[in-house]
């Protein structure tokens, strides 16, 4: 395995940008990646544990508290997106950060901003006319016209990220450069050797934590390796066999031939969006 972690994991995720001990690393993040001219001076963590669904989720998601350099207020979402449905899972979830905001009595419904921020490893956009690395979703009228600030959504697509460290010229550049290669770094690169990304590599560097930490990255890992695997085989195996003729029929294919393949029923569910009862049915 490598040096570094794999940020793409759950451990290493919530390692990078999940912990107080990591806050400046997210600061510095947020301020590269978030629509300007929003900036974050200040951010708190609030327990996952208000967050619904599934613990599998919650590992994912950081519900932050932000404060800007003049005392604005403004909540960030974090999330590590999975591919199926995760237009809809990243709206649910910042949808609570909204909800969360209502006040007993006479309340105006004046909102503080949310802002979604989403780290794909897979690509969504499929028109070659459309695709784009950083892709910012607000609420819109027919005419183009902003309808509404306080939501907004920032998706990146890491696999379509080119740069080389010869290319990198923003803070931003900077950002996913590191994402995107960590786990196959053996030395810190020349650009990114400043305070910021020296603590990141310092936080990253797994082989330096005690065993039991160790090993609970390896079985992150395993899974993320095994979730990806699934995915990419299921996917094969339907467009191989010609079974799927629209989106419910290969979301059905896909959960069949990963029972044919005796997986966990947990784990189609979470993978395909089907219910336990809808797969118990299929033969």
């Amino acid at each position: 395995m490598s040096r570094y972690i794999n940020p793409y994991t759950d451990f290493g995720f919530k390692k990078l940008f999940g912990e107080e001990a990591s806050k400046d690393l997210l600061i510095d993040f947020l301020n590269a990646v978030l629509p300007a001219p929003t900036r974050v001076a200040d951010l708190t963590f609030r327990p996952s544990e208000q967050l619904p669904d599934n613990i599998v989720d919650r590992k994912a998601i950081f519900d932050i508290a932000c404060t800007g350099p003049k005392g604005e207020t403004f909540t960030v979402e974090m999330q590590k997106a999975k591919q199926r449905y995760f237009r809809d899972r990243a709206l649910f979830y910042a949808s609570f950060p909204i909800q969360k905001q209502a006040q007993q009595g006479n309340w105006d419904f004046k909102l503080n901003p949310v802002f979604l921020v989403a780290v794909l490893d897979f690509e969504y956009d499929k028109a070659q006319e459309r695709r784009e690395l950083r892709r910012v979703v607000t609420l819109k009228d027919q005419n183009g016209d902003q309808f509404l600030d306080s939501l907004q959504m920032v998706f990146l697509q890491m696999p379509m990220f080119k740069k080389t460290e010869a290319d990198l010229v923003t803070r931003e550049d900077k950002w996913l450069y590191f994402l995107k290669n960590l786990e196959s770094f053996e030395t810190i690169p020349k650009i990114l050797q400043e305070p910021v990304f020296d603590h990141a590599f310092t936080i990253a560097e797994w082989v330096k934590y005690p065993s039991p930490i160790q090993e609970a990255y390896r079985e992150s890992q395993k899974v993320y390796w095994d979730n990806t695997n699934t995915w990419n085989y299921a996917i094969e195996e339907s467009h191989a066999e010609g079974h799927a003729e629209g989106k419910a029929e290969e979301k059905t294919e896909i959960a069949r031939n990963m029972k044919k393949k005796g997986l966990d029923p947990t784990l189609i569910a979470e993978m395909t969006g089907l219910s336990s009862e809808e797969i118990k049915r299929l033969k």
